[in-house]
């Protein structure tokens, strides 16, 4: 017993039992069969005399169960054993008199599980005696009581699933967990259902395969930088397998990558030194630039001595200017080029001169204006 409980363990996809279903019973359902209980009251009341309201009364409310039963089961069988529940139940409480409100319940129950109302979005895939026999788009429908069922309902619109690969490697041999989301739409319902026992656990499973199978062909660089192109290429993969199963893959998008912990420390610190080697890089450019601009400038300065010094001049300016309350140390070689001390013995030279001038001046006015006293005197 345990090892057959085993085996059935390792069975991932273990199909459930799921209930059949003929047809779909829905509210326009339980209104028909509301209709045809009211005209087997009235028929039974003024065609057939001493029918006691009590007990229409509960003969309607016993149909109504069987549709509740119906809606939980909709299956034509269930339809069957309904009937012959309510015919054995008015035979042996009732009386044979009932008839007229029984065979009107039991019409009512047959035609009010033939009525279908099919949605826009949907398609309706009919059998006829367990053969296709067409494909219903939305509005109002009617099945042949017992012979047709409805194989699904399909929904056509487009529908977002979401799958994932665990613990898969990649082709350096990385385990990384990836999920995915894959939107898909129905074309042709037809081979939806005929074709595939579970479209929807199909594309799902194909999907899963198709992702670890992708994974196994990269590399984790390409994983985390190609992501658009993993999804297209899963995306080709997974539609040329699910189209002849009447469903197209729209699109594949990668939604998240998880890689071990230790490895990403360690690509961190990769990505951290490629950064570190990227700024020395342009650094190092920076400096070429730097030295080929100072070789075009030699170039202008070698046959020009005087704008050489006065460039000099200029940067010892800039520096004490901007280091007002620091000490600058030139080397003795960069004054003995600037020729400093003839620039400085040239300017003190002509502020003397300036000085001497301006003394001069100063005793002509003064001779000027005792010349111009003297006569001045005379004339009085």
């Amino acid at each position: 017993m345990n090892l057959f409980q085993n085996k059935i363990n390792r069975i991932k996809n273990l199909k459930t039992i799921k209930p059949a279903k003929d047809f779909h019973y829905s509210a326009l359902s339980f209104v028909v069969l509301g209709i045809f209980i009211g005209v087997g009251y009235v028929l039974q009341m003024y065609l057939i005399p001493g029918a006691e309201a009590e007990s229409l009364v509960r003969m309607a409310t016993g149909i109504l169960v069987g549709g509740a039963f119906i809606a939980s089961a909709p299956m034509w069988v269930t339809v069957i054993i309904m009937i012959i529940i309510m015919w054995i139940s008015m035979v042996a409480f009732l009386d044979i008199s009932y008839y007229l409100m029984a065979l009107s319940g039991s019409i009512g129950l047959i035609l009010s599980s033939s009525i279908q109302m099919i949605y826009q979005w949907d398609k309706v895939v009919i059998l006829r005696m367990g053969k296709f026999k067409r494909v219903h788009g939305p509005g109002i429908h009617f099945l042949l009581p017992l012979i047709d069922r409805i194989a699904a309902f399909v929904d056509t619109r487009i529908r977002a699933t979401d799958f994932s690969a665990e613990k898969t490697l990649t082709k350096d041999t990385v385990p990384v967990h990836v999920d995915a989301l894959a939107f898909w739409m129905i074309w042709d319902p037809k081979q939806a259902v005929l074709e595939v026992e579970d479209y929807l656990e199909a594309v799902t499973l194909s999907a899963q395969t198709a992702l670890r199978d992708s994974i196994g062909k990269h590399e984790l660089s390409s994983l985390l930088s190609e992501r658009d192109e993993l999804g297209k290429e899963i995306q080709k993969a997974l539609d040329a397998k699910t189209n002849p199963w009447g469903v197209t893959i729209l699109s594949i998008e990668i939604t998240d990558i998880i890689i071990p912990k230790e490895l990403e420390d360690s690509m961190s610190k990769q990505a951290q030194a490629e950064r570190e080697r990227q700024s020395r890089v342009i650094l190092g450019m920076a400096e070429v630039e730097i030295a080929e601009k100072f070789e075009q400038a030699a170039e202008k300065y070698k046959d020009n001595p005087v704008a050489l010094q006065l460039r000099a001049m200029n940067m010892v300016y800039e520096g004490i200017r901007q280091n007002k309350s620091s000490l600058m140390l030139l080397p003795s070689s960069a004054l003995d080029n600037m020729n400093l001390g003839s620039v400085m013995g040239t300017a003190a030279l002509n502020k003397v001169e300036n000085r001497f001038d301006e003394n001069k001046t100063h005793d002509s006015n003064e001779v000027t204006d005792k010349e111009n006293s003297l006569e001045g005197g005379k004339d009085d």
